[in-house]
């Protein structure tokens, strides 16, 4: 079976606007290189994403959510191949950044600040093994250079290098492609 990334972002974005586009090609690109693709399974960035790798000819797990489903009325994007289905946001958060082997976060809302932050702890820990965490755009190195800077005395040595910060997609993908 092929690497799995997860790739995290908001649910905001349409067809035909930068971010959904980018994720898109993100998508495609991580599956041509042989990728399988996890997202939330929903809209947005996770539509994108699946699209991206469907249209590439990857596989493409949505990892969905009975709590949100009722709440926002929302079912699996139609490019989902694969639904990994758990009753909680909890259940399903965990998921996401455990059995991945990389993750990718674009830009987002407070859930994608919650996969990124969950993802970073939890390697900061050990408690999950190492792996790659991209984050990729103006908005999450902007977030990290406050947090790492404001955040002085509080992390340990080496804790910034557990997180790789992108510019574009175009560079994302080249990392995870290096074997990181």
């Amino acid at each position: 079976m092929s690497k799995v990334i997860s790739i995290f972002g908001g649910a905001a974005p349409r067809p035909g606007s930068e971010v959904y586009e980018a994720a898109r090609g993100l998508g495609a690109q991580l599956a041509l290189a042989g990728w399988t693709v996890a997202t939330g399974g929903y809209a947005g960035v996770m539509e994108a994403a699946s699209r991206g790798a469907h249209e590439a000819g990857g596989h493409v797990i949505g990892v969905t959510c009975t709590l949100i489903e009722n709440w926002r009325g929302l079912k699996a994007n139609a490019w989902v191949r694969e639904e990994q289905r758990f009753e909680t946001l909890r259940e399903r958060l965990y998921h996401l950044v455990e059995f991945s082997d990389a993750a990718v976060a674009l830009p987002g809302g407070i859930g994608t600040l919650a996969e990124v932050a969950l993802t970073w702890s939890l390697l900061q820990t050990g408690e999950i093994r190492a792996k790659p965490l991209v984050v990729v755009g103006r908005v999450w190195a902007e977030t990290l250079t406050t947090f790492l800077h404001e955040g002085e005395g509080y992390l340990r040595p080496g804790d910034d290098r557990l997180v790789y910060r992108a510019n574009d997609v175009a560079e994302a993908a080249r990392y995870l492609g290096s074997g990181a």
